[in-house]
C-alpha cells in the first residue's frame, strides 16, 4: 500500500502491540493482557498500562494505553511520538512505517484524522520537546556534566534529559536516535521561547558522534538558558557547560547561557539589573561578544565586569586546574561586595 493514514497505522501497530512495547517501552514488562511501564516516555514503573489484546478499534482496543498517575491516554502512535521525542506527525508516521516494514508513501498532506503538530523548529515545538523530557537527576545528562567536573547542579530545572531524541542529519543520511540534554530557552518573564539539544553518548562520556551535536530551535535572540533568578546581578556567557563551570565557583550568582557569541552580545537586560558579569571565552568570537555587550550595558547604566578564564574557557579551568584554582581566579575578578554574597566559602 502506498498510503496509510493515522488510523490505519494505529490499527497495524495494535496487531503487534507487544512487539511495539518491547521496542519503545523497553523499561516495562508484560503482565497478563497488559504491558506495564512508568509512563509514555519509557520511565521505569507500573502506573501506565497498554492493552496487548482486544478489538482493532473502539473500547478496549489493542494498543490503547492509560497512565493511571496522570489520566493521560492514547494509542501506539502516541507511544512512538513520546518515547522517541518526535514533534511532527510525518516523523512519527515514518518511524511507525519503519517498524512495520511498510514502504514510504508518496508526499501527502497531513492526515485529516489527526491535527497538525507544531511547525518544526517553532517555539511551540520547543515547548513540546522540553515537556517530553525528564529531570536530569541520575540520568546520562548528570553523568555527562559530572564527567566535565560540573558538580554544582542546583537550580538546573532548565535542563532535562531525553533518552531517545531524534537527530536528523543535514544530508540525506538515515535519521539517528541518541540520548540528549534538552535545555529550555526562556525570556525575561520566564516564558519558554526555544530549546537547545545536546546529543550525548549513551554512557554520558561525551557528545554523540554526529556532525552537529548541538542544535537550537525556537526563538533565541535576546533570551537564554537560566540558572537562578536574576535581580540586580547577573552573569551571562555562551555555552551551558561554560556557565555551569563558572557557577561552580559562584554558586549563588544567577547566570544564563546565551548559547552562542552572537546571542550573548544581544541578550536582553532585566529592568532591575545593575551589574552584569560577562563570562567570556578566550577566542575571537568571545572577544567580539564581550566588547559589544560591555558597550550595550554601559549605554543603559549597567556596570559591566568581564570574567576571564585562565585557559580557553571556564570548563577547561575547572577540569584542568580544579575548583579551588577556579574560585581563586574568580575572587580577584568580581566586585568585592559580591565576594561574600556569591563566592563559595
Amino acid at each position: 500500500m502506498a498510503r496509510h493514514d493515522a488510523a490505519e497505522l494505529a490499527h497495524r501497530l495494535g496487531r503487534q502491540a507487544e512487539a511495539v512495547c518491547k521496542r519503545y517501552l523497553s523499561n516495562g514488562h508484560r503482565e497478563g493482557r497488559y504491558w506495564l511501564v512508568g509512563d509514555v516516555q519509557n520511565s521505569p514503573g507500573r502506573s501506565m498500562f497498554v492493552r496487548l489484546t482486544g478489538p482493532e478499534s473502539g473500547k478496549g482496543a489493542a494498543g490503547k494505553w492509560t497512565d493511571a498517575a496522570t489520566a493521560e491516554h492514547g494509542d501506539l502512535l502516541d507511544v512512538i511520538r513520546e518515547s522517541c521525542g518526535l514533534i511532527d506527525f510525518k516523523d512519527v508516521a515514518e518511524e511507525a512505517r519503519s517498524f512495520l516494514s511498510l514502504p514510504r508513501p508518496e508526499p501527502d498532506p497531513v492526515p485529516r484524522s489527526r491535527p497538525r503538530t507544531a511547525p518544526t523548529g517553532s517555539p511551540e515545538a520547543a515547548r513540546r520537546l522540553f515537556a517530553m523530557a525528564q529531570p536530569i537527576g541520575r540520568t546520562v545528562v548528570e553523568t555527562h556534566l559530572r564527567k566535565r567536573a560540573i558538580t554544582a547542579l542546583h537550580e538546573t530545572g532548565a535542563l532535562r534529559f531525553h533518552p531517545r531524541c531524534y537527530y536528523r542529519p543535514e544530508r540525506h543520511d538515515p535519521t539517528e536516535i541518541w540520548p540528549a540534554m534538552i535545555a529550555a530557552v526562556t525570556d525575561l518573564g520566564g516564558v519558554q521561547t526555544g530549546a537547545h539539544r545536546t546529543w550525548l553518548l549513551p554512557d554520558g562520556s561525551g557528545k554523540a558522534p554526529v556532525e552537529t551535536p548541538r542544535r537550537a530551535m525556537g526563538h533565541l535572540l535576546g533570551h537564554g538558558v537560566r540558572f537562578g533568578v536574576a535581580d540586580d546581578v547577573l552573569a551571562a556567557g555562551e555555552g551551558i557547560e561554560t556557565v555551569l563551570s563558572a557557577r561552580s565557583g559562584l554558586p549563588s550568582m544567577p547566570m544564563m547561557a546565551a548559547l552562542s557569541a552572537a546571542h550573548l552580545a544581544a541578550i536582553l537586560f532585566p529592568a532591575s539589573l545593575r551589574r552584569l558579569y560577562i563570562v567570556r571565552d578566550c577566542d575571537p568570537a568571545g572577544d567580539g561578544a564581550r566588547d559589544s555587550l560591555v558597550e550595550r550595558a554601559k549605554g543603559v547604566g549597567i556596570e559591566a565586569v568581564v570574567l576571564s578564564p585562565v585557559l580557553g574557557d571556564f570548563n577547561e579551568d575547572l577540569r584542568q586546574l580544579g575548583i579551588d584554582a577556579l574560585r581563586a581566579a574568580l575572587r580577584v575578578q568580581i566586585v568585592p561586595e559580591d565576594a561574600s554574597r556569591f563566592l563559595a566559602a
